[in-house]
Formats: structure tokens, C-alpha cells, sequence
């Protein structure tokens, strides 16, 4: 059996971000600070990637405490019971020149569903310090519904106040561990 390569994600070069839109007329981004995971390759081969992936839903930061406050809640994270989010993949195809599918289940709330997202590799490249990094942009929809993520409000207007559907938009840096 060949050795596998391991990656670990670089925090401090990496943002775990997310939009979804507000009264329906306009995006509110948000990021997680807390995160961790790794890849295993071979080698730099990342359409062979077994990926494994957490987060702690308590570090979501959208700019504004209150929203961030009622996001924690049992109408959305529900932190308190639920302290991580967590994804693992099941494949990581190549579709065309340095554009993956990634699939997986993502996990929230207790709750396993399948997930697709695009991924577009930017390449390899040598910190000052010798160490050999990856650079990913991940995108995809999910629809927040699907994980027990509920809460809403109607407006008189027509539509709703926050959207079902959550745009996952994150740039991931690798880091070559062995």
C-alpha cells in the first residue's frame, strides 16, 4: 500500500465564509473563525483527497452581535447542544483543468445530508520557510432547511426574511505535512 501524503489546513490563510440573502433583496456574509482538517493524497494528486473537515458554529461572526447572538440559538446552531460542524467526503473528481466535484456529507445540527462543491485548485507553491502549500476555492449551495435550520419570518410584502438557500464561498490553503 502506497504511503499517503497528509495536509493540514493553514488557518491563518483560510476563510470559511458564507452568504445568504437578507429581506431578498441583498447578501449577508458570514465566516466561522474555528476550524480544522486535513487531506490525505496521494502524493499531489488531490482528485485522490480523503478529506475530513470541523468547525465550531459558536465562531460565526457576521458583523453584527445580535445576529450573530440569534444564529448561536436553538432557531439556527443551537450551539449549546450542537458544538461542531463537520464534513467528510466521499470523492473529489476532476471535471476539468484544475476544477474538482467534491462530494460529501456534510453534517449540522446531528443531521448527515450530501453535498456537492466546486472546487477550483490554484496551485502548489513554496512558503519562504520551506513549506510546500495548496491553494483551493470551494463553492457550492446548500439549502439550510435541510439540516433543521428553520427559522423565518414572512414579510408583508411577499417573501421572506432570510433565504433557504446558503452559498458556500471559502478559500482554503493546505499545508504538506508528511
Amino acid at each position: 500500500m502506497a504511503t499517503k501524503t497528509k495536509w493540514t489546513i493553514d488557518p491563518s490563510h483560510t476563510e470559511i465564509a458564507f452568504q445568504v440573502k437578507h429581506l431578498m433583496i441583498s447578501n449577508v456574509k458570514g465566516v466561522f473563525s474555528q476550524f480544522n482538517g486535513e487531506a490525505l493524497t496521494d502524493d499531489v494528486d488531490f482528485s485522490t483527497a480523503e478529506i475530513n473537515f470541523n468547525l465550531n458554529p459558536a465562531t460565526i461572526n457576521t458583523g453584527n452581535s445580535d445576529r450573530d447572538t440569534h444564529l448561536k440559538s436553538p432557531d439556527f446552531f443551537d450551539v449549546e447542544q450542537f458544538d461542531q460542524i463537520s464534513f467528510h467526503s466521499r470523492s473529489m473528481k476532476k471535471v476539468a483543468d484544475d476544477v474538482y466535484l467534491l462530494s460529501g456529507d456534510l453534517q449540522i445540527k446531528g443531521i448527515a445530508r450530501s453535498v456537492e462543491l466546486k472546487v477550483e485548485f490554484g496551485g502548489l507553491m513554496t512558503d519562504p520557510w520551506g513549506n510546500t502549500k495548496a491553494g483551493f476555492s470551494l463553492s457550492g449551495k446548500i439549502n439550510r432547511k435541510d439540516w433543521g435550520l428553520n427559522w423565518n419570518a414572512a414579510l408583508e410584502t411577499g417573501g421572506v426574511l432570510v433565504s433557504e438557500e446558503v452559498k458556500i464561498v471559502s478559500e482554503v490553503q493546505l499545508m504538506k505535512v508528511s
